[in-house]
């Protein structure tokens, strides 16, 4: 489902380059949970940006669900991601003047769907928000939040779902829950998940773990 050969991301700056990615070999089979950790500036974010087509490398190929991203353009890349990726964040990023069921249905209605709002109220339903479709993202806890934006990843059935420190903005027994909740939706759905976390223990959850440093893989497990 992934395939990263000799991956390089390289940001000029006023000092001289800065190489942010320096060679990532990494292969994901469909279905399979990748647990990726690392310390902060080891290159995990910018490699999750680049694996979800955000950021092109500097250098390398990427390819992810059949797809070459170098053989792609902007707006291909663009409705690659609508169909095909899905991505959860730590701080939600929830539309603070939309619904739980409006946020969930917001990006099938921008991709000319009409059953956004049939989805959504189905995906907030599995994941325990029934009785929370009219509520506002302020109106909600944490953990309440993060199972909203659960849903809204999920919401166009993606073969690939990205989650950047999904639980870090939480306590630790919502954090769990919402693991619990991130492994069974994948497993359900057979969906490949790629997870980056500083918990070791949440990615030891995962069927595979790479840990990152200094923007390589240093170990592979």
């Amino acid at each position: 489902m992934i395939r990263i050969e000799n991956l390089h991301v390289t940001l000029p700056s006023r000092a001289g380059d800065v190489n942010i990615l320096r060679g990532i070999d990494l292969t994901v089979a469909a279905g399979q949970k990748l647990g990726l950790i690392g310390p902060s500036g080891s290159g995990k974010s910018t490699l999750l940006m680049v694996l979800a087509g955000l950021e092109p490398p500097t250098k390398g190929d990427v390819e992810v669900a059949g797809h070459v991203y170098t053989k792609m353009s902007e707006d291909d890349l663009a409705r690659f991601r609508r169909q095909h990726i899905g991505i959860v964040f730590q701080s939600f990023h929830l539309v603070p003047t939309m619904t739980a069921m409006e946020n969930v249905a917001l990006p099938l209605e921008l991709a000319g769907q009409n059953n956004g709002f049939e989805v959504a109220r189905e995906l907030l339903a599995e994941v325990g928000l029934a009785h929370r479709l009219d509520h506002y993202p302020a109106q909600m806890s944490g953990g309440e939040q993060q199972r909203v934006a659960i849903a809204r990843a999920l919401s166009a059935n993606p073969p690939v779902l990205f989650a950047d420190e999904p639980t870090g903005n939480l306590d630790h027994a919502t954090g769990q829950a919402i693991m619990d909740l991130l492994i069974k939706l994948a497993d359900q759905r057979k969906t490949t998940l790629v997870l980056i976390t500083h918990d070791s223990e949440l990615a030891q959850r995962c069927d595979q773990v790479v840990s990152m440093r200094d923007g390589k893989i240093e170990v592979a497990a």
